[in-house]
């Protein structure tokens, strides 16, 4: 092969190993909306002994040589703390590799944002940015039953005191 030709596919090579490392990178961390017609239903006996929180779990997936899954549990852990009702729960797939394929793990970290019944609403690949974790939990409050309620009648107070000034 001539010289020219070599240090083009090589050329050619770094450029399209760049981009795609860029585009996984940029990919990381990102939430995925689970539609509904597409929503999963975490069995309580998975999370065992932990439980489903009143407002919503944080289910990461790790396995015993993930790099990265303590700092995803720190993370979490620190996310989690100043929420009443979030709390985080961390499945070992080394020790329950039945759970990869129900749920459709392929990488390690993967963390699901799971509502008070257990249905998947988000899902996380990689080390989740805090605000994907805060627009996550801000969409699910505002779909919860007594969301629509609570945002009504502080609207009316609002407009109550507004008009009475």
């Amino acid at each position: 092969m001539p010289a020219p030709l070599a240090l083009a596919a090589v050329a050619a090579l770094l450029v399209l190993a760049t981009a795609a490392g860029l585009l996984l990178r940029m990919r990381d961390g990102r939430r995925r909306r689970i539609h509904p017609d597409r929503a999963v239903t975490v069995r309580a006996d998975d999370l065992a002994p932990a439980a489903l929180a009143p407002r919503a779990t944080l289910v990461q997936f790790s396995t015993e040589f993930c790099t990265r899954c303590p700092q995803v549990r720190r993370v979490l852990a620190d996310w989690t703390a100043p929420i009443e009702g979030v709390s985080a729960v961390e499945i070992d797939l080394t020790r329950r590799t039945d759970l990869a394929s129900r749920y459709g793990i392929l990488a390690t970290p993967t963390v699901f944002l799971v509502d008070e019944d257990g249905v998947v609403r988000s899902r996380f690949h990689g080390i989740p940015a805090r605000t994907a974790l805060d627009e996550a939990l801000a969409d699910l409050s505002a779909s919860a039953p007594d969301a629509a309620d609570e945002r009504s009648s502080v609207s009316e107070r609002f407009s109550v005191s507004e008009g009475a000034s």
